[in-house]
């Protein structure tokens, strides 16, 4: 049955909800008020036949229509609860869009991530393994740019690693100005290219940087846009990854398609697309006659062993930590390889999405297992000439 509480006495001071409706200064707001209260007491007559407070307020607006000389038949408004949206929070305005049952849809996020050798993983769960030596957008559309700069991690291999990363967060209505943040290798700060920390007016920021681990790992909520991004030093180098609503993340125009998060790297920047080892990575992972390289530190047993201190499930987080010990000889990208994984387990919004296996099928992994062929000739190149 309805709830009786409903029906208070009109203009009561215990009920202010309702006191609006003796403070209308227009006769015409006011009956259309009227009007609609009077209909839903009708609609509640035999419900409510015995409750004296419901036959108070049907007296009480009875009274009030006469009072204001309000026609019983006329316009009304509406019975419905006004609610109102945050527009600086995406989850409390974009996500409530509802299907004709009244059902709210909730709002498709999307992760993509970058770290290591680099290896990428799309918004698409594309898993590629990139050269992208200098500055490449991750993303580039109307709400957010990032962009990365890769150096050679080994002078004259086509092995490189992340050290400066930018991110612009661009002007949204007045939840936010444009607001610019850049790391570079040793320099990881927790806050904007301003000095600020945030975006935004009043207590609760739309946009807001938080220190993690100071100088080593920061993560920036962005409540307008609905995003997180995590950006971590590890070592010499940075890792980055992020999660964000599809529909904003594809609100990009055409001169906008050259994203790494969105469409992956060029063909001819990944040494995984052909499933065969490219010859600049075969000649890097060689050991150099006269040398002592710390890139022939590991083995593959040895590399083998060193990520499975960390990481006990071999997906292609696992490998791709084999990979980058084997290539660089670098320790601290064991750490690089788990981290990754961490982010992916705190923000991919899929959790049986979150491991990419080798033997796995389907587009998200069919990128990802041409990596794996190339492992595996490192592998045999490396048993061979060891």
């Amino acid at each position: 049955g309805p709830n009786l509480e409903f029906f208070p006495p009109l203009c009561s001071p215990f009920y202010p909800r309702r006191l609006h409706l003796c403070e209308f200064g227009s006769s015409h707001t006011f009956c259309k008020a009227l009007r609609a209260y009077s209909a839903c007491t009708y609609r509640n007559s035999k419900v409510c036949r015995g409750n004296l407070v419901y036959h108070s307020a049907v007296l009480g607006i009875s009274d009030l229509m006469s009072q204001r000389n309000c026609s019983k038949d006329g316009p009304t408004s509406s019975t419905n609860p006004e609610v109102t949206h945050d527009p600086c929070n995406y989850s409390g305005h974009t996500g409530a869009s509802e299907h004709p049952g009244g059902e709210k849809t909730t709002p498709t996020y999307l992760f993509c991530g970058l770290f290591g050798d680099p290896h990428l993983r799309t918004f698409k769960d594309h898993f590629q393994t990139c050269k992208v030596e200098g500055a490449w957008p991750l993303i580039d559309n109307n709400y957010l740019s990032v962009q990365v700069t890769n150096v050679p991690v080994v002078p004259g291999s086509s092995a490189t690693a992340t050290n400066k990363i930018t991110i612009i967060f661009k002007s949204y209505q007045d939840c936010t100005d444009q607001k610019v943040y850049q790391a570079v290798t040793d320099d990881l700060p927790a806050a904007f290219v301003d000095g600020t920390t945030g975006g935004g007016d009043g207590n609760t920021k739309s946009l807001q940087i938080v220190d993690k681990v100071s100088g080593k790992y920061i993560e920036m909520h962005a409540r307008h846009i609905g995003t997180m991004v995590y950006i971590r030093q590890l070592g010499r180098y940075l890792t980055l990854a992020i999660r964000m609503p599809q529909e904003l993340a594809m609100a990009y125009e055409e001169s906008q398609d050259l994203q790494l998060c969105v469409n992956g790297c060029p063909s001819s920047e990944r040494i995984d697309d052909s499933g065969h080892l490219p010859l600049p990575v075969r000649g890097q992972l060689l050991p150099q006659v006269g040398t002592a390289h710390p890139r022939s530190v590991y083995t593959l047993e040895s590399a083998t062993t060193k990520c499975n201190e960390k990481m006990l499930v071999k997906d292609i987080y696992f490998y791709s930590c084999v990979f980058d010990l084997l290539t660089t000889g670098d320790a601290n990208f064991t750490a690089a390889a788990h981290s990754a994984l961490q982010d992916v387990e705190a923000l991919h919004p899929r959790k049986e999405r979150w491991h990419i296996f080798p033997s796995s099928r389907g587009g998200a992994v069919g990128k990802g297992s041409q990596f794996f062929v190339s492992l595996g000739l490192v592998c045999l190149i490396l048993v061979v000439f060891l």
